[in-house]
């Protein structure tokens, strides 16, 4: 009988991305997947250290599915990905319940480890994976939507993150392979994909040529089959004229983008080494509006900085309040080890700074809840995901503008249509939490 294998799949989509392509592996070699981690043989958890708090839920996941060595069928435990790889000498010390620490320059080696049942051994080197379109890759979305991570690793060196010591240097994948990957994922059904990277915008400068986003989006348009493509963390130094002209013009190219920011301070940009400042960040965000009409925007903000004052938080709240982002999230400053952000002056208490991200996620909800209003009456194309979880009278389903999961839902409450469909939707009422309601009309 083969060996059951389980995988958890903790942090982002970019750390999903290699999940699926891990979980690929293992099957390859023989292993049978459960969803039951007490009935797994083999249990991997790849990993997610990027704050804090992130770094905690994979330390209990990891004493979590210790446990099943004990109450389980588990002999294997394997810790995979971005702890190990940050980590890697203080878990072998403080974790012996796992028998196999990997870090992320290692991950194509966990299928063979795994399947040679060997002694507890460690696989942490420098970063250097990145996959590629002939490894196989279960998707754990969906068939008919994948995320595509185009490059892996970081040259930035923002002082608040660790990415870049975790990840590497960048290092892009070739126009041909990523189109390799999308025309295979086209072919099995799927209907949207989401580029993804650390810097996705950065997408090619390291490679022969110098190949571009605009020239990746320009070969991936061609993919039959595919409807929407999505952009996702996008840093804004390298947002060009080209690319709005695709958002605006590309049927395929959904008007969206997700841009992380972090702040509005001039001052606080440069100590955090962002490359930008608030009036580049304000010209941005004005042509990006002019050029791509009705495009959706989402950024991500950081509460808290080190020395961020009271007068520079109400400059964020203003900013907020100028650009009206279709889309946006608050993290709370993490001073992580390692970061030059850690080790600065006047870092601000916890608490004050917990108030601040309340404050700029009150004052989003009330402008989604406005632009969310604006939207009843309109008919807009919706990706169905199936029957709604919430009832079995309602069909859950995306327009072009909600990325997975962090987005929002539309709900349908009128008509019929099968997952993986786009259909005409009119909406006919706003929900609470950015969700949406509406009958299909064609």
């Amino acid at each position: 009988m083969p060996q059951k294998i389980h995988l958890v799949s903790l942090g982002c989509a970019k750390n999903r991305v290699d999940s699926e392509v891990l979980l690929g592996s293992l099957l390859n070699k023989g292993f049978e997947w459960t969803d039951a981690p007490e009935e797994a043989e083999i249990i991997v958890v790849n990993t997610c250290s990027f704050i804090r708090d992130a770094q905690q839920e994979s330390v209990n996941t990891l004493l979590e599915m210790a446990e099943l060595k004990k109450t389980g069928k588990c002999r294997m435990l394997i810790a995979a990905g971005c702890l190990p790889q940050r980590y890697g000498q203080e878990l072998i010390q403080a974790m012996p319940e796992v028998d196999h620490f990997v870090g992320t320059g290692r991950l194509s080696e966990v299928a063979d480890l795994a399947a040679a049942d060997a002694l507890p051994q460690n696989f942490i080197s420098e970063p250097g994976f990145i996959h590629t379109s002939d490894m196989r890759r279960e998707l754990s979305t969906p068939p008919f939507s994948a995320f595509v991570k185009v490059s892996e690793g970081c040259d930035n060196r923002c002082a608040f993150c660790v990415i870049p010591s975790i990840r590497g240097p960048q290092r892009s994948r070739t126009i041909e392979d990523i189109a390799a990957e999308v025309k295979a994922l086209a072919q099995k059904g799927c209907v949207e994909v989401s580029l993804i990277a650390q810097d996705l915008t950065a997408y090619g400068h390291d490679l022969p040529g110098r190949p571009t986003l605009e020239k990746l989006l320009r070969e991936l348009v061609k993919t039959r089959g595919l409807r929407w493509i999505r952009l996702h963390y996008a840093y804004p130094k390298a947002i060009t004229d080209e690319l709005m002209e695709i958002l605006a013009g590309e049927e395929k190219v959904v008007p969206y983008l997700d841009i992380p920011l972090q702040h509005i301070s001039d001052r606080l940009l440069k100590s955090m080494r962002r490359a930008t400042s608030a009036s580049f960040i304000r010209e941005l965000m004005h042509r990006l509006r002019e050029k791509v009409p009705g495009i959706a925007l989402r950024t991500s903000l950081i509460s808290g900085l080190p020395g961020e004052t009271d007068e520079e938080h109400q400059m964020l709240l203003d900013f907020v309040k100028e650009v009206r982002f279709e889309r946006l999230g608050v993290f709370e400053f993490s001073p992580e080890e390692g970061t030059l952000a850690a080790q600065m002056p006047d870092q601000v208490p916890s608490k004050i700074a917990k108030r601040r991200r309340r404050e700029i996620m009150a004052l989003q909800a009330r402008i989604s809840r406005e632009q969310n209003k604006a939207l009843k009456g309109q008919v807009l194309d919706v990706l169905i995901e199936g029957p709604s979880p919430e009832s079995d009278d309602l069909l859950a389903g995306r327009h072009a503008q909600q990325a997975v999961e962090v987005d929002g839902i539309t709900y349908i409450n009128e008509g019929e249509a099968r997952p993986g469909e786009i259909v005409k939707v009119e909406i006919t009422r706003a929900l609470e939490n950015y969700d949406l309601l509406g009958r299909i009309v064609g």
